[in-house]
């Protein structure tokens, strides 16, 4: 992000922290720097998806430890927006954890959170590749599994819960996430859907994962197709004959 000169248009930032004691110190900091100005305050993930969806600021300061979504789920959807913001994790973290974020090279402020820190943060801010989110997952233990999808419908972000979801379909350029509530299109490659909510959901053809939970039957067709249905759902997907085993294994319970 570069930096502004006198001329430019303040610095829009959203506050996120589930602490109003934090949320109030983080505003009242913001408050002192000439070229940023508060933009709104949520208190939790899904309120902050919502208000920069709706918001559109250049900066989140996001806390990690929150219930429901925590920060890094909540920075991996903000990646979905067409024009995310930066991200600066706010955390309570020991010093191991700090690290581990440092290492990524990601903005980070540790709690309590100080003005020169804050300022030099926001300076040097920078968007959050969603490839570093995964890696800092997998280094912080949070976030490694989300539990909502996150569609983007224009401007919007579409939350899907993951136990709604029936089964993830690969077209040429999208992949179809079908649950409860219809369907829509994410971005994501099928390989690390399938990574990331194994054994919770099984590849039944190198196009198709399906939610075991929501399996119903595995049949065979008079040509001697094999078959999905689905518990609660009336649609049927193909099964690949090599991969027919492992859906009959999964309906069984895994045995």
């Amino acid at each position: 992000m570069p930096q502004t000169s006198p001329s430019a248009e303040p610095l829009r930032a959203l506050i996120v922290d589930d602490e109003p004691p934090a949320r109030e110190r983080l505003r009242s900091l913001l408050g002192e720097l000439d070229d940023v100005t508060v933009a709104g305050e949520a208190a939790n993930g899904r309120e902050a998806l919502e208000m920069c969806a709706r918001l559109d600021p250049d900066v989140v300061l996001l806390d990690i430890r929150m219930p429901g979504m925590d920060g890094i789920e909540a920075a991996r959807h903000l990646a979905a927006l067409e024009d995310p913001p930066a991200v600066i994790f706010t955390t309570a973290y020991d010093q191991y954890a700090v690290e581990a974020f440092e290492t990524q090279a990601v903005g980070y402020l540790l709690k309590p959170v100080r003005r020169e820190k804050l300022e030099r943060a926001i300076r040097h801010a920078a968007r959050v590749a969603g490839s570093q989110l995964m890696r800092i997952a997998e280094r912080s233990d949070l976030g490694r599994r989300r539990t909502q999808i996150c569609a983007r419908l224009g401007d919007q972000l579409r939350l899907i819960p993951v136990e709604d979801v029936f089964y993830f379909s690969a077209g040429q350029k999208y992949v179809t996430v079908r649950h409860r509530g219809g369907s829509d299109l994410i971005d994501e490659p099928l390989r690390a859907l399938a990574d990331e909510f194994a054994p919770d959901f099984v590849r039944i053809h190198r196009n198709s994962l399906v939610a075991t939970r929501h399996l119903g039957a595995v049949e065979r067709g008079a040509e001697g197709q094999y078959l999905v249905r689905f518990k609660d759902c009336d649609e049927t997907l193909p099964v690949s004959r090599r991969l027919a085993a492992d859906a009959l294994r999964q309906l069984r319970g895994g045995h």
